[in-house]
């Protein structure tokens, strides 16, 4: 299993929340997980239902079997105070740099030094390791942006190597391109069982294969529970309205005489059934498209009532029990 995995997906397929669920997964028996937010919607904290998460690393969560959920909410501006620290040694200068703008100046402008700083700090922690030599989080799960931007996100430190050619720029943009493009990573692509979706999530996948970046699995998200297969379906095609409204009779609902309760009824179940029908075959459609593109796929259940914490950690056990944990 890669150590930095990576979530991305169409806006709406609930990508943060599969990123959450996922960082669950990986921590539970023991393990310790970072969950990295690099957009600033702090989708994490609320998913969790806890404040918003400030720039450093906190414990939000503890998995089953006493793993531990870490999570952090990347500020590109502080990144670069990080950065301009580490390489530069700062200190004071970089601080007073922050107060007059330059670095929210330069983070806004610069071309690629904002996803730089995100992924970099993403990468830090997962070469992070403690005085024993053990590494500090088994694994590091990204919240990462859409995927029509993804590539571009992940393989932006390719292009700043290949515009400083030394330095500690030029050096950084390498190390962080060397777990990027190792299977140390995994790119997970979010989707729904819906056309434009599917489309995005093929069109993705060939961009990251373009890029040379590993892509990991499918992770279809909302799946709603299969009520009727293709013999009912074809039943419910065929079946007579008379039948209907005596099925309907029999059950208590009305009498079978014509205008009755039950004769009222049929056109509002049939319509229904014919809606489920034409879903069903969308649903089947998409499907097909996904195991075209020779990936492993995962299907997740649509909670009816919304996403709370309880959902969450069902969601995990969901995943473990899939095999991708």
């Amino acid at each position: 299993m890669s150590r930095l995995q990576v979530v991305s997906g169409k806006g709406g397929t609930g990508k943060t929340t599969v990123a959450a669920a996922l960082a669950l997964a990986l921590a539970t028996e023991g393990k310790r997980t970072l969950l990295v937010e690099v957009e600033g919607r702090q989708g994490i904290a609320q998913l969790f239902e806890t404040e918003a998460l400030p720039y450093e690393e906190r414990k939000i969560a503890v998995a089953p079997g006493g793993g531990e959920v870490y999570a952090l909410a990347i500020d590109p501006e502080l990144a670069l105070l990080d950065y301009l620290q580490m390489f530069y040694k700062l200190g004071s200068a970089g601080r007073a740099l922050k107060k007059l703008g330059a670095i929210d100046f330069a983070t806004t402008i610069a071309p690629g030094l904002r996803d730089v700083l995100l992924t970099g700090k993403a990468c830090e922690a997962v070469r992070r390791k403690e005085r024993s030599g053990r590494f500090v989080y088994d694994y590091v799960v990204m919240d990462a942006p859409p995927t029509g931007r993804i590539t571009r996100f992940l393989n932006v430190n390719d292009e700043v190597a290949g515009l400083a050619k030394i330095g500690p720029i030029h050096n950084q943009a390498q190390a962080v391109m060397r777990v990027l493009k190792s299977p140390e990573t995994a790119v997970h692509l979010v989707t729904l069982l819906e056309e434009m979706p599917v489309q995005e999530t093929a069109d993705g996948i060939a961009e990251l294969r373009s890029a040379r970046l590993p892509v990991g699995r499918i992770i279809v998200n909302m799946v709603r529970p299969e009520v009727l297969d293709a013999a009912d379906l074809e039943l419910v095609r065929t079946v007579p309205r008379s039948s209907v409204a005596r099925s309907l009779s029999s059950a208590g609902l009305g009498g079978a005489r014509r205008g009755g309760h039950a004769e009222r009824l049929v056109d509002p179940l049939l319509t229904q059934a014919e809606e489920y029908a034409e879903r069903y075959a969308l649903e089947h459609e998409q499907r097909a498209v996904l195991a075209e593109l020779g990936l492993p796929l995962h299907e997740l259940p649509l909670f009816a009532e919304g996403m709370d914490l309880a959902g969450l950690y069902a969601l995990a056990r969901e995943l473990r029990e899939q095999g991708v944990s």
